[in-house]
Formats: C-alpha cells, sequence, structure tokens
C-alpha cells in the first residue's frame, strides 16, 4: 500500500439493494450522487443496477451526462439543475429533471423544442423538507402549467417529494408528509397530471415508513451499508467501503513526549509512536484527534493528538510496529476495526459526510461485483 486507500466492496452494494429491493417490492432508484458517496459513481451505479435497481439519482447534471458517458442507458434522474444550466443535453441524453416552479419548466420545455423531443420531467411538491419543491399554495400553479404542456415537449414522469424525519421512527412530520403527499398527487390528477412513478422514501423512509413507498424508494446511505435509523434495521445492511493506510514510520520515543500540533498529547511512558499515512485531505477529520480509533497489530488504538493534513499519529507501547504496517480506520466492523458509526459519533457527523470527504487522492480498489 502506498497510500491511503479505499476497497469498496461492490458486493455489498449489490446485497444492500436487493434486500431493499425486497423488502418494499417497488422499484428502486439507487442514489449514487456525490461520486457515488465516495464508493465512486460509475462502479457503484452499474453494481446497482446488476442488484435490480431500475433508476439512478443524482444531484447535479455533470454527473448524469458522466454516467451517460460510461455507457449507462438506464433512466437517471437528476434533481438540481443549476440557474441558467443548458438544459438541452439533459433532454437529449433523456436524463430526467427534477421541476420545482414554472420558470425552470418554461426553460426545460424551451429545450424540448430545440432538441425535437419531450423533456422528462419529475414534479417535487415541497411537503415539510423546506427545501426544492412547490409550496402547498403554488403546487396547483405547477401541475397546471405541465398538464397544458404534457404530450409533445413534455413527458410527466414522475411527482416526488423528500421526508425530513423518517430517520426519527414514530416522528409526527413523517405521517403529515405522507398525507400532504396524497393531497398533492389528488391535485395532479385534478388538473389531469396523473404521472407514472409517486416516490417519496429516501433511505430512512424506505427502511422504516412502508406507506412511503409508493412506486419507488430512494435510498442512499443504506446502499453503501450505513444504517440511517437509530434502531436496527428491518433487513441486514453490509457496509461497502473500508479505510486503510499505512505506516510510514515507527520510531522509540520516551515518556513525556509531545505529539503532533498544539502538544494535545503526550506520551504517557516510553512506547513507539507509528506514522500513519492518512489526514484530512484525505477525508479524515480533524476532529478525530485524540477521539477516533483505528485498528492496528491486532487492537484498536486512538489517535494521538492533531490529525494533520497528510497524516496522523498512534502510541502504541504493546506490539512491534513498523514501515508498511496496515492500519484499518473503519470498515464493516468484522475483523475488531472500528465502524463508520463510531467514527462519525467521534467526529461528532454523520456518516454520509465522512464518505464524501474521502478524498480524490485515496485509491480506490474494487472487489465484488455480484450478489453474495
Amino acid at each position: 500500500m502506498v497510500g491511503c486507500e479505499a476497497e469498496i466492496d461492490l458486493g455489498a452494494v449489490a446485497h444492500n439493494v436487493s434486500v431493499l429491493r425486497r423488502l418494499r417490492r417497488v422499484e428502486v432508484m439507487a442514489v449514487v450522487k456525490a461520486d457515488g458517496y465516495g464508493h465512486g459513481l460509475v462502479p457503484v451505479a452499474r453494481a446497482a443496477l446488476d442488484a435490480g435497481a431500475t433508476w439512478l439519482g443524482v444531484a447535479y447534471l455533470p454527473e448524469a451526462m458522466a454516467l451517460r458517458a460510461a455507457g449507462i442507458t438506464a433512466p437517471v434522474l437528476c434533481w438540481l439543475p443549476r440557474p441558467g444550466e443548458e438544459l438541452d443535453p439533459a433532454v437529449r441524453a433523456d436524463v430526467d429533471l427534477s421541476v420545482s416552479d414554472p420558470g425552470t419548466l418554461d426553460d426545460l420545455i424551451a429545450a424540448a423544442r430545440r432538441v425535437g423531443r419531450p423533456a422528462r420531467v419529475h414534479l417535487k411538491v415541497d411537503t415539510g423538507c423546506a427545501r426544492a419543491g412547490a409550496t402547498r399554495d403554488r403546487w396547483p400553479d405547477l401541475v397546471l402549467a405541465a398538464g397544458k404542456t404534457a404530450g409533445e415537449e413534455l413527458d410527466v414522469v414522475g411527482v416526488w417529494s423528500h421526508l425530513a424525519n423518517a430517520d426519527r421512527p414514530g416522528h409526527p412530520s413523517t405521517d403529515r408528509q405522507v398525507a400532504l403527499f396524497d393531497e398533492a398527487l389528488e391535485v395532479a390528477a385534478a388538473h389531469g397530471v396523473v404521472p407514472r412513478l409517486r416516490h417519496l422514501a429516501n433511505s430512512a423512509g424506505a427502511l422504516a415508513v412502508p406507506a412511503a413507498a409508493y412506486d419507488l424508494i430512494r435510498p442512499g446511505i443504506a446502499i453503501y451499508g450505513i444504517n440511517p435509523l437509530p434502531v436496527p434495521p428491518p433487513v441486514p445492511l453490509v457496509p461497502a467501503m473500508t479505510l486503510r493506510a499505512p505506516v510510514v514510520l515507527a520510531r522509540q520515543v520516551p515518556g513525556g513526549t509531545p505529539v503532533s500540533y498544539g502538544h494535545e498529547y503526550v506520551t504517557p511512558g516510553p512506547t513507539t509512536l507509528a506514522l500513519v499515512a492518512a489526514g484530512y485531505a484525505d477525508g479524515v477529520p480533524r476532529a478525530a484527534g485524540n477521539r477516533a480509533e483505528v485498528l492496528l497489530a491486532g487492537r484498536r488504538r486512538r489517535i494521538s493528538g492533531r490529525v494533520c493534513m497528510d497524516q496522523f499519529v498512534l502510541d502504541v507501547p504493546d506490539a512491534p510496529v513498523t514501515a508498511g504496517d496496515s492500519v484499518v480506520l473503519f470498515g464493516p466492523g468484522t475483523s475488531g476495526e472500528p465502524t463508520l458509526a463510531e467514527w462519525a459519533a467521534a467526529a461528532d457527523t454523520i456518516p454520509n459526510e465522512l464518505l464524501t470527504r474521502v478524498g480524490p487522492r485515496v485509491r480506490r480498489v474494487y472487489r465484488g461485483g455480484g450478489l453474495p
């Protein structure tokens, strides 16, 4: 191992998609935005589709176009077209776009006219997350505008929304959002808009809110094997990423040796300090210093002192350590290594953030591919 390395188990991705699909018995949109949550956009997309996902979801149009450039022809929904962005390529490539307002709808219709084919659209209603989506009072205007132009210029494929608190089982806002979504569907139907797909459930919704399944679920973090719920999930999820880094230097120091910037750690006795080639430029959060644990020489070790841009230090008083030894930062936890959830707790964040911050200089190594 030369530097920090992320091993991606595509078999785990396939397993997670498969169990989610069997759980809800509806179509699955595998969310592969942010470079597949740091796992790799195209490899994850292919593994998910092979496992039965029928859709892919991304945030930005360049992500969708990268999937098309890789030869992936499955339906793709892009939900954050940027203001003023050229939409013709999306229409030409049969990329579905989310629309929350009549202005964006007009831009999409104009693109469809230029390209000479219908634009595929998912109308988004805000049911309580207060991000994108037409508000309850503006929703009738959006579906009315879409209904007037449906046909040669517009193909209304879906109506959708997003849950705000599905990761908090029993939260009253979730039932309220489901009710408002049903109401929005009734309003759309009254204006002649009956979508082929209704979708509301993210990972937490897919796992914990059966009423939110509708025609399609949109799991993101769950397809990477991370449980978004505070309780065990109803199906087994297998974490897909293991993050490793090598020891690049091991040296003996006396007790009382201050370590790293700020001297926030001092060795309590004679020991071996192991310098590990991973830092916040690789996605190791600076907040992990003196808090997060790793696996080295058969035992968990807490990071000693501050995490630096390219490196951190471990105090190893009880085992021989040499340059080249492998350090496991996090993984499935099946070999004694910390899990991503433990790392997130140590850094006061969520697993999603840690995965998407694994940097581009971290080498991705892939294994697996089919269902285990």
